[in-house]
């Protein structure tokens, strides 16, 4: 530990604070909340209730309003505490508010309708979280059917799109023939070309193949990806071509040599693409929005859409589910990140 503080907390200045220390330290402190400070709000705003959710300014904490049964009134009503014109606190239960003013009742003594005007009064309140937010849709929403379709697109695709975009590469990289420069700025171009103009092509497509509402109308127009291309295409010219040479001279076959020499050597480039590729599919609604209309081949990201109703948003719900649909992802980075500086470098990709 000592020598971690020690790195963290050196100085250019020695034993003074020099200029670059403090704007090195407010850039790194202001890039770690850039980068954390959204996923940290949202996990923590998937623990607040709709009301707290509803609050403006928002609070850090997971606050909730205490409530009180009152007699005559079938709800709970939320408590407040009111400050009277001599100063003095009481303990008071909503009825309703209307503009600035709010009708209050005292919980002992529910006969009487007390206004407050709402600058008076502040929620009584304490910190909790709301565990339903995950629980209740496990039990009242197809998440497990939902989840299985995700992993199912997710894993079937990346697999297919390392071994398509593999041989694409393997080809680009070691087989000289006429128009191989031509093909290679084909692929690249085709990365300017937006979604939104081949959807409805797209679409008539696998609409012929009958692979409407069919999870494989999602998986196969998405496997075949120039980017993945380019990035193992560039790491395969670093393998040297001698290596082929002894393999073919030992009679081996270009599959073998494909599958025994190329792709155990470009295992750092895959799984850069490997969590590319994860982290498209699993995210990617709006092809998946268009082409499965039936619930029981929804994915994640689709079934979570359910939630957004025309009159009312479910919004506690959608931030949980949310938090639950990036833990795949985040793993999935943990055990591969290493491989990340070694693929990215090697591939050329800046």
């Amino acid at each position: 530990m000592s020598r971690v503080a020690e790195f963290l907390f050196r100085r250019r200045g020695g034993a003074g604070w020099h200029w670059t220390d403090v704007f090195t330290w407010f850039w790194l402190i202001g890039g770690l909340i850039v980068m954390f400070g959204p996923a940290l709000w949202l996990v923590n705003s998937s623990f607040k209730t709709p009301a707290a959710l509803a609050e403006f300014p928002p609070t850090v904490l997971p606050y909730v309003t205490a409530e009180a049964v009152v007699e005559g009134y079938e709800e709970p009503l939320q408590l407040f505490e009111v400050r009277n014109d001599d100063g003095s606190v009481r303990v008071l239960a909503e009825v309703r508010r209307l503009g600035t003013v709010a009708q209050m009742v005292d919980p002992a003594n529910p006969g009487e309708i007390i206004r407050v005007n709402i600058k008076n009064r502040t929620p009584k309140r304490s910190i909790a979280f709301a565990l339903d937010n995950y629980v209740q849709p496990f039990l009242a929403f197809d998440f497990f059917l939902y989840l299985r379709n995700s992993v199912f697109v997710t894993v079937v695709a990346t697999l297919i799109t390392l071994l398509t975009n593999s041989m694409a590469a393997f080809a680009l990289s070691k087989y000289n023939f006429r128009g191989r420069s031509a093909v290679m700025m084909l692929i690249v171009a085709t990365l300017m070309v937006p979604l939104s103009v081949i959807l409805v092509p797209l679409y008539s497509v696998i609409s012929a193949m009958g692979l409407f509402n069919s999870l494989w109308g999602v998986i196969l127009p998405t496997v075949a990806t120039p980017t993945g291309v380019f990035m193992l295409r560039q790491y395969m010219l670093t393998i040297p071509d001698e290596l082929i040479d002894a393999a073919r001279m030992d009679k081996a076959s270009e599959w073998q040599i494909y599958w025994r020499i190329i792709l155990p050597l470009t295992a750092p480039a895959l799984a850069v693409l490997a969590i590319f590729s994860v982290v498209w599919r699993w995210n990617d609604f709006l092809w998946p929005l268009i082409v499965l209309s039936r619930k029981e081949v929804y994915t994640l990201q689709v079934g979570l859409n359910t939630y957004a109703g025309q009159l009312n948003v479910q919004w506690h719900y959608i931030l949980a589910m949310t938090v639950v649909t990036m833990i795949p992802v985040v793993l999935v980075f943990i055990f591969l990140q290493r491989f990340i500086t070694t693929g990215i470098a090697g591939s050329g990709l800046k």
